[in-house]
């Protein structure tokens, strides 16, 4: 979707347009942020640094981001590299959303993290779907997900074999395709 692998096929829409060959940094101006899996923080600049380089006009500022993630507030001169994972994974949704995204991507948001931190990102994206922000979560954690997705796709070797409300995931298709 935000175009940094190669597009072998289909259509990726976007706001009515086709973006399967636009260049990233357009998909981004278009409104897509972009939570990676792995975080992918900028070590080396703070926490404020971070932040304020993916920085668009909108109403995610500062003082929003330091609402929702505290410890950001907290270490905002600190470095990026010497946060914990936690605090690493909050500052990437932080630099996302200082994006102003009309669409939030999270890869994988709370893999490997602790139990603690792991609720309190989850709790961090209930409040954003509250918003009304617009929110594609890609994840393993049907427990988690439960609590936030209205619909949903489940993969299988990179093919879509069941889909719908979330709601109507039923225990002989999550046995089948998830094993839990």
């Amino acid at each position: 979707i935000c175009r940094l692998m190669r597009h072998h096929g289909g259509h990726v829409r976007f706001a009515g347009q086709d973006i399967g060959a636009q260049a990233p940094f357009r998909v981004a101006r278009m409104g897509i942020g972009l939570v990676p899996e792995g975080r992918r923080c900028f070590g080396p600049l703070t926490v404020r640094e971070n932040l304020v380089a993916a920085a668009r006009p909108g109403e995610w500022t500062l003082d929003r981001v330091h609402k929702l993630f505290p410890r950001l507030h907290e270490r905002h001169g600190q470095a990026a590299a010497t946060l914990s994972g936690g605090e690493q994974q909050m500052l990437a949704i932080g630099r996302a959303l200082m994006t102003n995204p009309r669409l939030l991507l999270l890869d994988e948001a709370t893999e490997g993290l602790a139990p603690v931190v792991r609720q309190e990102i989850w709790a961090a994206i209930s409040a954003l779907k509250a918003t009304g922000l617009s929110i594609l979560v890609v994840d393993k954690s049907l427990k988690e997900l439960a609590t936030v997705a209205d619909y949903a796709v489940i993969l299988e070797r990179g093919k879509s074999v069941w889909k719908g409300a979330f709601g109507d995931l039923d225990a002989a298709t999550r046995d089948r395709y998830l094993g839990v």
